[in-house]
């Protein structure tokens, strides 16, 4: 594995991101969703905790990491850059890691300005540090997960708006697994495993179990797996 390879690809993702306007439209959007969500029970509730804001992340997370993603492949084929960044000296494996690298460290720039609700919190009040860091870190696996099914669905069109809506039906679904299991017989319960909401909602309580992360790891790892078989059959 060519790591100054995989480093270069993921540069050169993270520079066209902050090169483009979408990318801090996506961002102050972003922050607008959550700021609201966290001054409400701020304000409104006169609550100063974070846990309402973290309820909410995987159902934001569902529109706006399909936003960050849309364009990772789906660009290159419209550009017909494509071919050229086949033809570099680096495998597909590498390429696909080195962009899926750089999505997942903006979902991290789009998460890290949230710490300023933290700073209120903190200021304000006394928070079990335990959730919130759990939170936290749960969003960073769930941004992760959701990364990795929005590159496959970049990989398979070379319309963005495509992408976009197939990234947006799958995430979407996985987030409304645990919320249809109520209705289905007990004995379907397992199901509710399968869903993202499922698992970031445990992390962010600030239990971390290994079933939890073995989840999104596996979900990212297949999405990068199937997303290098898609570009090797179809370039």
């Amino acid at each position: 594995m060519n790591r100054k390879g995989i480093q270069a690809v993921a540069s050169r993702e993270l520079a066209s991101y902050f090169t483009s306007p979408i990318a801090y439209i996506v961002i102050t959007v972003f922050l607008l969703f959550t700021g609201f969500m966290f001054f409400k029970d701020f304000f409104y509730f006169n609550q100063a905790e974070m846990r309402n804001l973290f309820q909410s992340l995987p159902l934001m997370f569902t529109f706006f990491v399909p936003a960050v993603t849309m364009r990772l492949f789906s660009e290159e084929k419209q550009t017909g850059t494509i071919e050229m960044l086949l033809t570099m000296p680096l495998t597909v494996s590498e390429i696909v890691i080195g962009k899926y690298i750089a999505a997942c460290v903006f979902i991290g720039a789009m998460l890290a300005p949230t710490l300023v609700y933290l700073f209120t919190v903190l200021l304000v009040g006394s928070p079990d540090m335990g959730p919130v860091a759990g939170g936290y870190l749960g969003a960073l696996f769930l941004g992760s997960a959701m990364a990795g099914i929005g590159m496959i669905t970049s990989a398979l069109t070379r319309n963005q708006i495509v992408a976009f809506i197939t990234a947006w039906a799958a995430g979407f679904f996985l987030w409304m697994i645990n919320k249809i299991t109520v209705f289905l017989p007990g004995v379907l319960s397992f199901l509710e495993q399968a869903g993202t909401d499922y698992h970031f909602q445990n992390i962010s309580r600030g239990l971390i179990d290994t079933r939890d992360i073995i989840y999104f790891v596996s979900v990212a790892v297949i999405s990068i797996l199937l997303t290098v078989k898609i570009l090797e059959e179809r370039g």
